[in-house]
């Protein structure tokens, strides 16, 4: 076994499981898995109501979309191996329609830990089928997925409005350009 290889097993296990740690609680903590459903549908409530007033355009895309899967915090993290994870749910015509977990990692040169939110929004009644009867769905290998880019009057871009799987990603300093979702696999949970 190589060095790199030796080196990078740990350090990826390890990063696992503290990321885990911070974002999945025992019973006592957060309660039922009702609380948790309660705490999603309203993280997931806040993080709309931010797409829309800090996006122009979102909110059009949105009555437009068959479908959303909105994550309201995906906690990503890395020392030299990154990894990502948060839970969110499925909304269909403003129902909740299931709960699901978003997951992927990386190796290369990384430090540091941020959170963000993600919101993918199914454009044609047929990627939300694809999304919806997969076993596991991953963006680019599943779906191709564009990442919303803003154009020059402020608005989505044009170009990426007419994809079928739209993605907007977050954080607290506004929407995140320049992005890959590629790898990142979505599954659903039982809550």
């Amino acid at each position: 076994m190589n060095r790199r290889n030796f080196v990078t097993l740990p350090a990826a296990m390890l990063l696992a499981t503290a990321l885990a740690a911070c974002t999945t609680t025992g019973d006592k903590a957060s309660g039922s898995a009702s609380t948790k459903r309660q705490e999603l549908n309203s993280g997931a409530d806040a993080t709309l109501s931010r797409l829309y007033n800090s996006v122009p355009g979102s909110r059009e895309m949105a009555s437009n979309a068959k479908g959303m899967l909105v994550f309201p915090s995906v906690l990503t993290g890395g020392f030299v191996v990154g990894a990502e994870y948060g839970q969110g749910v499925l909304r269909v015509g403003n129902a909740t329609q299931g709960y699901y977990s978003l997951a992927s990692g990386s190796v290369g040169w990384q430090l540091g830990a941020q959170s963000k939110a993600v919101v993918i929004m199914f454009m044609t009644p047929e990627a939300l089928d694809k999304f919806r009867n997969s076993n596991g769905w991953s963006a680019g290998a599943d779906a191709s997925v564009a990442v919303a880019k803003i154009g020059a009057n402020g608005s989505v871009d044009t170009t990426t409005a007419r994809q079928s799987v739209v993605a907007f990603v977050m954080t607290n300093a506004g929407l995140m350009a320049n992005l890959t979702l590629e790898g990142t696999k979505i599954t659903k949970t039982d809550l």
